[in-house]
Order: C-alpha cells, then sequence, then structure tokens
C-alpha cells in the first residue's frame, strides 16, 4: 500500500469583488469554493481549465495546498493544478494545513479517504474525510 503524507502551506491568491487586501482569511476561504455563476471560475479568481476528473495520477501531485477546511489545490511543483472541493467540511483540515491518505493505486480518486494530522509533539490522526472530483484550474497571477 502506498502512503503518502502531504503537508500544505496556505498562501491564497485572492481575487473577485473585493480586492485581497480587504478579503479577511475566511472570506478568501469560501472564495476558494465558490463557483461563479456561469460555472467558469472560482470567487477566489481561479478559472476552471477542464471537465474535472475523478483521479488523477500520483506523479502528477507533488505538492498540496490547504486553503479552508473545504478546498484544496493540488500542484506538480511548478503550479496549482486541481482544486478539490470537499463535499462538507473536514473538521480542522484548515487549522492543521497536513494531512494523509494511502491508496493501493498510482492514482488518488474522489472516493479516496484523506485524514487530518494534528502536531501536538508528534502527528496525530484526526477526522478523516472523502474527497471529492479534482477540478483542472489555473490561478489567476500575482498582483
Amino acid at each position: 500500500m502506498r502512503s503518502l503524507l502531504l503537508i500544505a502551506a496556505g498562501t491564497l491568491l485572492s481575487a473577485g469583488m473585493a480586492s485581497p487586501t480587504s478579503m479577511s482569511k475566511a472570506e478568501r476561504s469560501a472564495a476558494a469554493a465558490q463557483l461563479s455563476p456561469d460555472g467558469q471560475s472560482f470567487a477566489d479568481g481561479a478559472r476552471l481549465t477542464g471537465p474535472a476528473k475523478t483521479c488523477v495520477p500520483l506523479q502528477e501531485i507533488r505538492n498540496s495546498r490547504v486553503l479552508s477546511d473545504r478546498v484544496i489545490d493540488f500542484g506538480n511543483g511548478a503550479r496549482w493544478k486541481y482544486r478539490v472541493v470537499l463535499p462538507s467540511a473536514c473538521p480542522s483540515l484548515g487549522f492543521e494545513q497536513r494531512f494523509t491518505y494511502a491508496t493501493s493505486l498510482s492514482q488518488l480518486c474522489a472516493q479516496d479517504i484523506i485524514t487530518v494530522l494534528y502536531q501536538t509533539g508528534g502527528l496525530q490522526r484526526g477526522a478523516s474525510c472523502g474527497l471529492a472530483p479534482f477540478q483542472p484550474i489555473e490561478l489567476p497571477p500575482h498582483r
């Protein structure tokens, strides 16, 4: 069984109605999960670039970035490629910003489970939550 620990650093790109400096962290987190009325972008400026994928090869995932209890961006080291919006909040994911998963396949899939990791002198397992489809994204340029 293949196991991988992903620790995400939370830097948010903000766009939309309010400027990044005027949005609180909670507002940026909510914006990252909210699709625009046309369904082509998220309220934080991330643009959908294709249909959602049920699974992605592990070779395409080098890093992750937890944006909230519901939103994780996955990247290949050069850019953020996929956004996963969990069906419901995963307790403490946004605060801890680290999780683990185990898979016996060479891909990570929407039906796989992640487990939040707590730092308490060592890493402790927390809530386990189901993933969702991987939505290909392109982030807006830094401002």
